[in-house]
């Protein structure tokens, strides 16, 4: 098959999990079902019919509002669409027809759900965190390229480290720096990643968040005590260490070597 039919097959594809990731978006932090009752409409209850529940030309055909009671659609809702049917390209790009691909798509598709989550609520949920931890750890014998040990240590030192960053930032400050919501996701991924994953992950997502809440108290003059969820920078430096990071690591621990 044509590599470009491929990543058509594959992108569109994609913006049909990104449909579910808004559901899960939207009822988990609610603890509401993401099964039942169907999709419908926020603000007026109406369910959505088939031909407008199609990802991204639906938003674009209904302008952006409910068909029933014309309530403005976030723009979230195809964002988020288009974003997952761009991902899975990118991990097909780096894995190809193996069986890592899907795992690790499953795997990128909850970092974007636990992302979008903390950045509009400030949690990240144990119904996510606590899930993909355990299906790390459980498909890693079989399937991932990170052995069960290796698993293990990634959940321990990852999150591990994380906890221990919160514990030292508490007894110092008495005050609550890092929720737990981030450390169960270090330990997440972690499980999927390895221990050299999970500690690339810290790095990267520490220096893009301090960068990022720099940025944020300059333009906006907000305090320098303005806090920036970490779970959408940990989920950054996740993928960027899947598709591109282990071979930095293994070229750095190299240089160390020597």
């Amino acid at each position: 098959m044509d590599v470009y039919l491929i990543h058509l097959f594959l992108f569109l594809f994609g913006t049909v999990i990104g449909s579910f990731l808004n559901v899960c978006i939207y009822r988990i932090p609610r603890g509401e079902s993401i099964v039942f009752p169907s999709s419908h409409c926020p603000s007026c209850g109406l369910s959505i019919r088939f031909y407008d529940n199609i990802p991204v030309l639906s938003y674009i055909a209904l302008m952006g509002r409910c068909r029933g009671c014309g309530s403005k659609i976030s723009p979230q809702y195809p964002l988020v669409e288009l974003f997952s049917g761009v991902l899975i390209v990118l991990l097909f790009e780096r894995f190809g027809w193996s069986v890592e691909m899907p795992v690790y798509y499953g795997f990128i598709s909850a970092l974007l759900a636990a992302s979008l989550i903390d950045l509009k609520y400030r949690i990240i949920p144990d119904r996510i965190t606590l899930l993909f931890m355990a299906l790390g750890l459980v498909l890693s014998p079989f399937v991932l390229p990170v052995t069960f040990t290796g698993s293990v240590a990634g959940i321990l030192l990852g999150g591990g480290v994380l906890f221990l960053i919160a514990y030292l930032y508490y007894l110092f400050k008495k005050t609550e720096g890092m929720g737990g919501g981030d450390i169960k996701l270090l330990a997440m991924i972690g499980a999927f990643i390895g221990w050299k994953g999970a500690f690339f992950t810290l790095f990267l997502g520490s220096f893009t968040g301090a960068l990022v809440g720099g940025i944020l108290i300059l333009a906006q003059g907000r305090d320098a005590k303005y806090a920036v969820p970490f779970g959408p920078f940990l989920s950054f430096g996740a993928f960027i260490y899947l598709i591109w990071g282990k071979g930095v690591v293994n070229w750095y621990l190299s240089l160390m070597a020597f």
